[in-house]
């Protein structure tokens, strides 16, 4: 791959280590970062993945502790009639369970997370095929398969994230805006790192081989746990 000038400059003036300290890291990712808006520190783990288990269904979801942006959360709730009124006044930006699987499967799908109730779910299956290849069938791993519709749309609605493993065994978790002060990154980090080790059901240093900090635009830094 052929990398731009701004890249290339960068990776020549910063003198690189072969790994760093979280801390470390966290700063010479920001000096990496060459985008004009600014961009965001992502979290890309290699994580051990147990032999009973495929990599793709390795998948979670996380609340940061810290965030500098707001951000708005398109939020689709699949539910019994009788509750769309109450997921309404919580804040869901699409409700009627059927309006919405006759735009999902005509491939209208305008949200960003899905949250359905239990005796719904035997109904939503069909739509396996179009919400899973974008990360969004509800599950109860992440908190979107629930009875407390209300409590769920307050919790994505301030940024809760969902994450997943993918084919290689890495998982990617945005864990910042870089104008973010390093420390409340840090804690962000430590918050994810644990969320990683909690889908695999491992102390950290048993459920994580490697980790690298990244900007949006810049290049990546390897970092201990």
């Amino acid at each position: 791959m052929k990398r731009g000038k701004k890249y290339t400059k960068l990776a020549k003036d910063i003198k690189k280590k072969p790994s760093y300290s979280m801390e470390e890291g966290i700063k010479v990712a920001k000096q990496y970062s060459y985008s004009k808006f600014v961009g965001t520190l992502e979290l890309h783990a290699t994580v051990k993945v147990p032999k009973d288990r495929d990599a793709k269904s390795l998948k979670g979801a996380l609340s940061l502790p810290h965030s500098s942006e707001k951000k708005d959360v398109r939020i689709a709730v699949l539910c019994t009639p009788d509750m769309d009124s109450k997921a309404k006044e919580a804040g869901a930006d699409f409700v009627g369970i059927d309006e919405i699987v006759k735009s999902v499967k005509a491939g209208k799908i305008e949200f960003d997370v899905v949250i359905a109730t239990p005796a719904v779910m035997p109904k939503i299956a069909i739509l396996g095929k179009e919400l899973g290849p974008k990360g969004l069938m509800p599950s109860p791993k992440n908190g979107t398969v629930t009875d407390d519709i209300v409590s769920a749309i307050s919790e994505y609605k301030k940024g809760k994230q969902t994450f997943a493993c993918d084919a290689s065994g890495v998982m990617h978790i945005a864990v910042g805006k870089l104008d973010l002060d390093d420390e409340k990154l840090l804690e962000n980090i430590k918050v994810a790192i644990n969320a990683i080790a909690e889908v695999i059901g491992k102390s950290p240093e048993l459920s994580i081989k490697s980790m690298h900090l990244c900007p949006t635009m810049g290049q990546s830094v390897k970092v201990t746990l």
